[in-house]
């Protein structure tokens, strides 16, 4: 592993230890070069998933990146970060075992956007209004009254 100090690729591993999620192994490491210490995690991947936007541009899928869009959407949400990581982990297993390789954008915000609402219905909306691109307040209301079908619209 390179040091992300010196550039050095002769890292050594001093510690290691299952993530709190048990789906990955956290290992800390010490740079003989410089003296410097930094963590990684190492997870499973069971194949490489690629990503085809709306667009149709193709990129590598970024576990990091899903995991950013998810926490922005759950920021100051009174969850506890170790089910966040439980439900990050379900999200990225269930795309890896879904049997394609390629993956639509729509289809990964369609399984964010569930996974949210049975966890938290603010980051749900949150999520739902960058991923459905809402524009106005208007649009907010509307999502809103769909998450209530026992409340009658006003129109």
């Amino acid at each position: 592993m390179r040091c992300p100090f010196c550039g050095n690729i002769d890292t050594q591993v001093k510690d290691s230890r299952p993530a709190e999620d048990h789906v990955s192994i956290r290992r800390r490491r010490f740079c003989p070069a410089c003296g410097g210490r930094f963590t990684t995690y190492e997870r499973v991947q069971l194949r490489d998933l690629v990503v085809i936007k709306t667009s149709g541009k193709r990129e590598d899928f970024d576990r990091d990146k899903l995991e950013r869009s998810i926490r922005i959407s759950m920021q100051k949400r009174p969850i506890d970060p170790e089910r966040i990581d439980q439900m990050i982990s379900g999200i990225v297993r269930r795309l890896e075992s879904m049997g394609e390789t390629d993956i639509g954008s729509k289809q990964i915000g369609e399984i964010v956007m569930e996974a949210l609402a049975r966890i938290d219905t603010v980051a749900y909306v949150r999520f739902a209004s960058v991923y459905k691109n809402f524009q106005a307040a208007d649009d907010f209301d509307k999502f809103v009254q769909e998450l209530r079908p026992d409340q009658p619209s006003e129109e």
